[in-house]
């Protein structure tokens, strides 16, 4: 086998045989709105199925980082870190069970503490905020296997407003 060369799967449930398009959405209601009408008239839905395209990346600040937010945040993740490293300590050993929580959440907070501190300094003020990210598509595809095609677009004719208008 080639490396360059794509392995195939044809058992793949997200595969579909010599697809066709069958509409382009606006939004992921749209399409599921295409799909549900298809399977209330008995098509086979497993022919069909939904692909977001034209991807964007969508990125929005939650706030601003400071020292002191991140040397919060540090304690706190080290603490359930401890935690979480106590409690399993604590299950394997016959010691006095508080001694040996208190001390790894003591010993989690101080790592936490020094490596949320190093890594923020390294950034040098050059990401002095904090956010979340997703990929979202803007454009939702309705896809039928060809030989399913003509049909899916004749029942779909009867859905006002199903099929978008090739000449808008």
């Amino acid at each position: 086998m080639s490396f360059n060369s794509p392995v195939r799967n044809p058992q793949s449930p997200l595969k579909l045989e010599f697809p066709q398009s069958l509409a382009t959405y606006d939004d992921y209601a749209a399409a599921q709105k295409t799909v549900d009408f298809l399977s209330d008239h008995e098509f086979p839905v497993e022919n069909c199925m939904i692909v977001g395209t034209e991807l964007k990346q969508i990125e929005r600040i939650t706030g601003r980082l400071t020292w002191s937010k991140v040397a919060l945040a540090g304690v706190l993740s080290g603490a359930w870190l401890g935690v979480f490293v106590g409690l399993i300590m604590s299950l394997f050993g016959d010691d006095n069970f508080l001694f040996i929580l208190l001390s790894t959440i003591l010993l989690g907070v101080v790592f936490g503490l020094v490596w949320s501190l190093i890594g923020y300094a390294a950034t040098r003020g050059t990401r002095d905020f904090s956010s979340v990210k997703v990929i979202v598509p803007t454009k939702y595809e309705v896809l039928v296997e060809h030989k399913v095609a003509a049909r899916a677009r004749e029942l779909l004719a009867g859905l006002p407003g199903a099929l978008p208008n090739p000449f808008a």
